[in-house]
């Protein structure tokens, strides 16, 4: 197969160790491109969700891809995010062509670029990451659940639904946060000077020019691998977002088992309701 050369690709947001992760597909894009630089940009290996008992072959082959990109000549840079910020510990490593790093700086064509996973706006990470963890555990099973009903839908000729989009979509408070977001990395961004600021974190893929009274940047997000299955690429002094095709996607023996690890936990969980149930009654 013949890989298509790019200059700069960034993807974000993998959380490989999780049952949403489409660490299948993501496989099947590296292995179609021939980046000069690759940027994690946070999230690509879930730290909060992380169980010994679960982390398929599949997961553990993207690792292995990043790490031969590396081995042959690519630049790859591991910019850290909230959920494998325990690598934040070994932040400003460099060995060969891999940098771990918190942020990054990079010039391409005469442009800056301010490269950040974006987790820092977030106050709901910043103050209440016990919430946002449990949070992170119930995204995670609704992916999984929601992965069910589409092949369902599938087998009757119906198009695709996500939950999660419905919920952030009628939720004002998601809507608002996303809008925040946006705002603030690009305020700063223009007020720093930089032509583009690119982010992840909030799992929604977008680039969009971004003017107010001190200037002008680009924004770009690089969406995730969970739900979006989006990178940004970098070519021809041109940025685009690229999304992998949906319709490639198909249930296979890793998401049946997923499905079984679903209901089994739901099934443990009503267990416990019950019993606490029964104790409230006798008491």
């Amino acid at each position: 197969m013949k890989k298509r050369n790019i200059e700069v690709v960034v993807i974000s947001d993998v959380h490989l160790g999780t049952y949403g992760s489409h660490a299948k597909e993501l496989y099947n894009y590296l292995s179609s491109i021939k980046p000069k630089i690759l940027i994690l940009n946070g999230d690509i290996i879930d730290g909060w969700q992380f169980r010994k008992s679960y982390f398929p072959k599949s997961h553990l082959k993207v690792i292995q891809k990043i790490i031969s990109f590396a081995t042959k000549g690519t630049k790859v840079y591991y910019v850290t995010g909230n959920h494998d910020e325990i690598l934040r510990k070994f932040s400003e490593m460099f060995m060969g062509n891999f940098s771990l790093v918190d942020k990054l700086v990079l010039e391409l064509d005469g442009k800056k670029a301010w490269i950040f996973h974006g987790d820092v706006f977030d106050a709901s990470v910043q103050h209440s990451k016990w919430i946002a963890k449990l949070g992170g555990l119930g995204y995670d099973y609704l992916i999984l659940l929601n992965r069910f009903i589409n092949w369902m839908l599938a087998k009757v000729g119906k198009e695709p639904y996500s939950l999660s989009k419905r919920i952030k979509a009628s939720v004002k408070k998601a809507v608002k946060h996303i809008s925040d977001f946006e705002t603030t990395a690009t305020d700063l961004a223009i007020e720093k000077k930089y032509d583009y600021v690119i982010c992840g974190h909030i799992h929604e893929p977008k680039i969009t020019n971004v003017t107010n009274k001190q200037g002008a940047t680009l924004y770009l997000n690089s969406g995730d691998w969970v739900e979006n299955l989006t990178a940004l690429e970098y070519r021809k002094k041109r940025w685009k977002l690229h999304y992998y095709q949906q319709n490639k996607i198909e249930t296979n023996d890793d998401d049946l088992f997923e499905m079984e690890n679903l209901i089994s936990n739901i099934a443990h969980l009503e267990q416990v309701n019950v019993k606490v149930s029964l104790n409230s009654l006798k008491k």
